[in-house]
């Protein structure tokens, strides 16, 4: 009768050792930081709110993946169920227009980050200007608010805008890789046309023809690329891109309809070295 009390004093002892070190050991998951990686570029405060405005790299000409906070000036806490539009204008002497811009949606459901991309075709000076209109609604309450945004010119050719031959007019830009390698690069590339001055959707069912080439290095191109095409209409285009070495690349563009038909650009051959539309950059 001892020994059996024992063991059962053991087995109690073993239990107890057992579930204290389970919740010892018991796995904590970290809180997500939803800035990891992102920049804050600028504060538009109206008097209600401060909206804050983020990107991995910086806002430039061409096309810009922009995300965005909201925080209550009362409580200094972040909104997480509004609903968000924006409306990027560029100012010029003689009209102002707006640029392809997607709708902003919510990144996660309990987190507080918005998101969305504008394209702005061409850069800031000294007397045109860019602005942004940021309409939201609170729990039914409707709030705007608009500020000027800067947009410098970039160091590279990242967005094309062109009449084809069709007298359509449109806005080819570069989206990705964002940090090129030598490697087989996945590629993105956005198409849209100008439906009127405030209006740019999304062109559907094209294909971007690419051509890499190296003019430095005898106009060489690369093996293993694939043109730029939809998964979804509505969606950007995506390809492969071959760099075989650093250095300063050209990407001759093709823009084709669904049926095959060439509105702008031209196929390099030992006559003709460069495409009229193009991407280039240099890593």
């Amino acid at each position: 009768m001892k020994t059996q009390l024992k063991n059962i004093f053991a087995i109690l002892i073993m239990a107890l050792a057992f579930t204290s070190c389970s919740k010892d050991e018991e796995v904590i998951t970290p809180a997500v930081d939803e800035l990891e990686g992102l920049s804050k570029f600028k504060e538009i405060t109206n008097t209600t709110h401060t909206i804050e405005l983020y990107s991995h790299m910086g806002v430039e000409q061409g096309f810009n993946e922009i995300k965005l906070r909201i925080k209550d000036n009362n409580t200094g806490q972040y909104v997480k169920n509004a609903q968000v539009s924006w409306m990027p204008l560029m100012h010029m002497a003689m009209m102002t227009h707006s640029c392809p811009n997607s709708e902003v949606e919510k990144i996660a459901a309990d987190g507080t980050l918005y998101e969305g991309y504008i394209v702005f075709q061409m850069a800031q000076n000294t007397t045109e200007y860019w602005d942004l209109k940021i309409d939201y609604t609170i729990n039914g309450t409707a709030y705007t608010t608009t500020s000027v945004i800067d947009v410098p010119a970039s160091s590279e050719r990242r967005v094309e805008t062109f009449t084809g031959s069709d007298g359509m007019k449109y806005i080819v830009a570069y989206v990705e890789p964002h940090h090129p390698k030598v490697a087989v690069n996945d590629m993105t590339v956005g198409v849209w046309k100008m439906q009127d001055m405030m209006t740019f959707p999304v062109v559907d069912g094209y294909t971007v023809k690419i051509d890499p080439r190296m003019p430095s290095m005898g106009n060489h191109s690369s093996p293993n690329n694939v043109n730029p095409t939809q998964s979804v209409a509505g969606d950007l285009y995506n390809g492969k891109m071959s760099l075989t070495m650093t250095g300063y690349w050209k990407i001759n563009l093709q823009l084709a309809t669904a049926d095959g038909t060439i509105v702008k650009g031209e196929a390099i051959s030992d006559t003709v070295t460069s495409s009229s539309i193009y991407f280039d950059f240099e890593f």
